[in-house]
């Protein structure tokens, strides 16, 4: 029996798992790297006076609050960690996608370099969005829910934890559309289906709408879910205006099947 023979697109699990070794390296340190550089002022305090310039009058006057010594150290090297994920966001999602690259072939090469540069917009779009629009009216919500009755005692970590939850959280959502084109560009799921079945598709998108929101309240979860509507509805159509000639080949196939 003859084997199959190994070249630069056909790998040894052995070396696929060495490779998958060294992108997480690169990550690792790039993270590592950019979170000490961002844990020294004056970058600390630009980034955290950012971070909370959305809610900082709903905080008391005092600011955040930690319950002991070692706490200051950790919460200052969480909110740097979280800016280096989304400084170097470029960077992780490009190690994602070179290791996914050897499997593709030729003709769809080409499609590397722009999906690089969409899912970078696409991830820094969904944080962003979580950041300008959903956190302030997200709070809110939250805040209101106590009452008279319930005071609120500020938790630094926990209030960091949410915050970022909700911008990496909208920022993977947002990566959706290129999910929904690569399935019709590869032929995963053909375009009809996905346009007939639009009901089981927002249904799914509820689903990640309620997993990528950390507070499960009706205000993120109905501002990602509407979001994720529209940019599985536009992906459609752009993969519509891509993949015309496939579709309208699948489309005739179907017409034909069904007389």
């Amino acid at each position: 029996m003859r084997t199959m023979p190994i070249g630069p697109k056909r790998l040894p699990f052995f070396e696929h798992v060495a490779e998958l070794r060294q992108r997480l390296v690169v990550i690792a340190l790039t993270l590592f790297v950019g979170s000490t550089v961002l844990y020294f002022d004056p970058f600390f305090t630009w980034v955290f006076t950012w971070v909370l310039a959305p809610i900082r009058d709903m905080l008391p006057e005092q600011g955040l609050t930690v319950f002991g010594p070692f706490e200051t150290f950790t919460f200052r090297f969480k909110v740097s960690l979280f800016a280096a994920i989304v400084v170097f966001s470029p960077v992780i999602i490009w190690q994602v996608m070179a290791f996914f690259l050897p499997a593709l072939r030729p003709n769809e090469r080409r499609w590397v370099v722009p999906t690089f540069f969409a899912a970078v917009v696409l991830f820094l779009a969904g944080a962003g969005f979580a950041y300008g629009v959903i956190m302030r009216p997200a709070f809110e919500f939250m805040f209101a829910q106590g009452g008279e009755m319930i005071t609120l005692l500020p938790s630094a970590d926990r209030f960091l934890t949410g915050i970022t939850l909700l911008m990496v959280g909208f920022g993977l959502a947002f990566e959706i559309p290129i999910v929904v084109f690569y399935s019709i560009g590869f032929g995963l799921i053909p375009y009809r289906k996905l346009r007939q079945n639009w009901r089981f598709a927002y249904s799914g998108l509820a689903v990640v709408a309620a997993v990528a929101t950390p507070d499960w309240s009706p205000v993120t979860m109905g501002f990602l879910g509407g979001s994720l509507v529209l940019l599985y509805e536009g992906s459609l159509l752009f993969a519509r205006l891509a993949f015309a000639k496939r579709i309208k080949e699948q489309e005739a196939l179907a017409a034909e099947a069904a007389s």
